[in-house]
């Protein structure tokens, strides 16, 4: 199948207005209604260690700002690994970043959805999911599954529009580090960044 050039893709329509549209049709799995502005997916992408060895997981690129600014952190292309759910996104986002492995599938399934993709354990886990949508023991679960595919201590980054956290912390099993609130962002938004206690655990 061919696919128009990048430079057409984007000229047919504002990222905004597909981020929009997206919204409307399916609001509780696409979250937001514009894409990350350019400061928070700095912010997301300033967590990830570009010289680590391995790939880089991003859950719900949409039209790509976070993929981008991993881009331009120094992360290579053919590291990244994009798990999205909605099949417009995916033909935009194997057009701007061809380097880039694009699957689509449900997040919140990421083993099932990656069935094996990963040739190492990832560095880093980068989520733009709205996960206020889900249950807590989801997103608990959508944590551990990200653990699990990491290498110990690797981050797991996520944004929120919110003053808390958006996954409840468990006293003994996650550390959490949260950002600055980012003004600059619409509406503004704060990164949290948690890491499993697990691998500190088992080393006592």
């Amino acid at each position: 199948m061919l696919h128009r050039p990048a430079s057409d893709c984007s000229k047919s329509r504002p990222d905004e207005v597909r981020f929009f549209q997206s919204w409307l049709q399916n609001p509780l799995r696409t979250g937001a209604v514009s894409p990350s502005g350019r400061a928070l997916a700095r912010t997301m992408a300033g967590y990830v260690d570009p010289h680590s060895d391995g790939p880089v997981i991003e859950l719900g690129p949409g039209t790509g700002p976070v993929t981008s600014a991993l881009l331009a952190r120094g992360i290579a292309p053919e590291r990244l690994v994009l798990i999205e759910y909605n099949p417009e996104f995916c033909k935009l986002l194997k057009v701007r970043f061809p380097a880039a492995t694009v699957i689509r599938g449900d997040a919140y399934d990421m083993k099932g959805t990656l069935n094996g993709a990963l040739g190492k354990p990832a560095v880093a886990v980068v989520s733009s999911l709205p996960l206020f949508t889900r249950p807590v023991h989801e997103r608990h679960q959508l944590l551990g599954q990200a653990f699990e595919l990491s290498r110990p201590r690797a981050p797991f980054i996520q944004f929120t529009y919110a003053v808390v956290s958006p996954v409840p912390l468990e006293a003994g099993h996650l550390d959490a580090h949260r950002s600055q609130r980012i003004w600059a962002n619409l509406p503004p938004a704060r990164v949290w960044v948690y890491r499993s206690r697990q691998a500190e655990a088992v080393a006592a």
